[in-house]
């Protein structure tokens, strides 16, 4: 079932450089407020901007997971080796925006591995999400689909773009 980034806090795990220092201030490591150090209006800014991107980020990989998950519901699991391939990659886009919606709500301990494997999980999610698009694109009815797909990948590149 895919994510829900409602069910949890969103919270920074490493950002870019503007952003690094607001996020490796200890963010995942204090109760409710604000993080020590982050004081100025700029880096609370700067804080809630790359939360915001963190979570939009995921509610699209969650949007696409779910039609994923429905577009490969549709297909005939002993069809012909098209409808077999969509099949699949809906199942592997699923799974694959399902676990970056993961790693996205999760609260990280802040570290340059943690911020490397995020960083790997969001190039790959957005591959395979652009890779499902065209797969989905050949596909009628299957429009609403791609539109998810290049979506998701989109959200994954504006926040790659955050965290470098």
């Amino acid at each position: 079932m895919p994510c829900d980034p409602h069910a949890s806090r969103v919270t920074g795990a490493g950002a870019g450089k503007p952003r690094r220092d607001a996020a490796r201030a200890g963010f995942g490591a204090v109760g409710p407020g604000y993080p020590p150090r982050v004081t100025s209006t700029t880096s609370q800014q700067e804080l809630f901007r790359f939360l915001e991107d963190r979570f939009a980020c995921a509610l699209a990989c969650t949007e696409c997971a779910r039609e994923c998950a429905l577009r490969a519901s549709l297909a005939e699991p002993r069809g012909d080796t098209d409808q077999e391939r969509v099949r699949r990659q809906g199942i592997m886009c699923a799974e694959v925006c399902d676990a970056t919606c993961r790693v996205l709500s999760e609260e990280n301990s802040v570290g340059e591995g943690v911020e490397d494997a995020i960083r790997a999980q969001l190039e790959y999610c957005r591959a395979v999400s652009l890779e499902s698009a065209h797969v989905f694109d050949a596909r009628s009815g299957a429009e609403e689909t791609a539109a998810a797909c290049r979506a998701c990948a989109r959200a994954c590149s504006d926040f790659l773009a955050t965290l470098n």
